[in-house]
């Protein structure tokens, strides 16, 4: 069997009537808010309604209060980041034209997650304003390492290129994590969990720190919809239609850099939600990128805040981080979509 990642011939992407996804967007915010409200009274310990009432309320005078308390910042957490890996999977793969286009995947993850451990061991880093920006910069620097790489020799940046250089580079740079911490017991036992990729460690306050680069991000992503779906007619064709193919470029790279960045300074590397939410969105609504990509925010949220759900049921008293948890829904779905013959760039 053989399987080619090869630029596929312009198409146009098969539309969906408004309608029909305006019930898909109730039913995804429906799932979302019952995701949350699931999240919020449920997890390592058991907890009675009233104990979830009393502490939405704002009360705090039980351990069981307190428990449900502090599962409200770690959901909102999850709804974030989830949000911000699901759009930049969008984008990274509209921008590569590639089906297994990840930030995890292609590296870019692993570039923020370099730099805030570097940061962290060398630089005395301790707070997320401090993670946020050397995330940024490791995300936007391994992007520009795996488009280089992937563009050295004949035929350019093809997707498969792209794809074997970014993994070239999450293999390198997972290795160098690991050889920046172990000889730093104190830093390993700190930060081991955070490697995983987790939203246990949650607070207000440190997201909302965060938050202006993710809008940032979104609105980024956001802007360049229309030029994404130009390009995936081909570079030639969208500079036809009038598009500035670089300026498009330019501007969701560093969207998705952003988006990355952000949410790797905040939960730690968790791969394959930008893998398997923007391919669900399209089954659903289409390729339209102007539907896909606050679609796929949405999705990625209900999907990494269900996962930690999840992550916290079935392993009580203990729990599962969410990113052990994705990368077991995540990895069959990477296998499928490398299994399918004559797989074609989007």
């Amino acid at each position: 069997m053989s399987t080619t990642l090869q630029a596929a011939p312009a198409r146009v992407a098969p539309r969906r009537s408004a309608p029909a996804t305006g019930v898909w967007l109730v039913a995804t915010l429906a799932v979302l808010v019952l995701a949350a409200a699931t999240s919020v009274a449920f997890g390592a310990r058991s907890v009675g309604w009233n104990d979830v009432v009393a502490a939405l309320a704002g009360q705090e005078e039980t351990v069981a209060q307190a428990a449900v308390a502090s599962r409200i910042p770690r959901t909102v957490l999850a709804m974030v980041v989830g949000a911000a890996l699901g759009m930049a999977g969008a984008v990274l793969q509209g921008l590569t034209r590639n089906p297994l286009a990840d930030p995890a995947i292609l590296g870019v993850t692993w570039g923020a997650s370099l730099a805030v451990v570097t940061g962290i061991v060398f630089f005395g880093l301790s707070s997320a304003t401090g993670y946020v920006w050397f995330a940024i910069v490791g995300s936007a620097g391994a992007a520009v390492l795996m488009h280089v790489i992937g563009s050295l020799g004949r035929g350019g940046a093809t997707p498969l290129k792209l794809a074997l250089a970014g993994a070239a580079i999450t293999a390198a740079f997972s290795s160098l994590v690991s050889a920046i911490l172990l000889p730093r017991l104190d830093v390993m036992d700190r930060f081991r969990f955070w490697q995983i990729g987790g939203v246990g460690g949650a607070n207000t306050a440190t997201t909302l720190q965060v938050l202006p680069f993710l809008l940032l991000g979104a609105l980024l992503c956001l802007v360049t919809a229309r030029g994404l779906n130009s390009l995936a007619l081909g570079e030639d064709v969208a500079a036809g239609l009038g598009e500035s193919v670089t300026r498009t470029r330019v501007l969701a790279g560093s969207g998705a850099v952003l988006l990355c960045g952000a949410a790797t300074a905040l939960a730690g590397p968790i791969g394959f939600v930008g893998l398997v939410v923007p391919h669900a969105c399209r089954l659903l609504i289409g390729l339209d990128h102007r539907r896909l990509l606050p679609f796929s925010a949405l999705t990625g949220a209900v999907l990494l805040t269900v996962s930690d759900v999840v992550g916290r049921v079935v392993a009580r008293p203990s729990e599962i981080d969410v990113g052990i948890v994705t990368a077991v829904v995540g990895a069959p779905v990477f296998i499928a979509i490398v299994r399918r013959q004559k797989a074609r760039a989007l």
